[in-house]
């Protein structure tokens, strides 16, 4: 087994000024450097599957889930977000979210769902 070489003191050298709050800082500017692509790609890229995922933790059956997902896919709002067009739907009708899915889920409120998000997001 081969030894690995010991060059933490020579690795360190640029750190070995900083105090103990400008190495925190430091820590956490490269830490935001390495999450951010990815909370980028979870805003920008979804599928049905997650958006699946999303209704159940928020409570929704599967069965329930796959509808809302399926609706708001046909609705060209995937890109939003299917618990997010849940929670838009509830705010609007003025009910709980378990209800404003349910209810969409059960066919009710799809003219209401095209315009939770401004014209723009209505399919082609």
């Amino acid at each position: 087994m081969k030894k690995r070489l010991d060059d933490y003191k020579d690795r360190r050298t640029h750190l070995s000024n900083l105090s103990d709050e400008e190495l925190h800082a430091r820590f956490w500017k490269l830490a935001e450097e390495i999450v951010d692509p990815m909370l980028e790609l979870g805003r920008k890229n979804t599928s049905p599957s997650i958006e699946r995922s999303v209704l159940l933790r928020m409570g929704f059956s599967s069965l329930e889930a796959k509808e809302i997902v399926n609706i708001v896919l046909e609705k060209g709002l995937i890109s939003k977000g299917a618990g997010h067009a849940v929670y838009k739907l509830a705010k609007v009708k003025n009910i709980s979210v378990r209800d404003a899915g349910v209810k969409l889920a059960n066919g009710e409120f799809l003219d209401e769902i095209d315009n939770l998000f401004g014209k723009e997001e209505a399919p082609c």
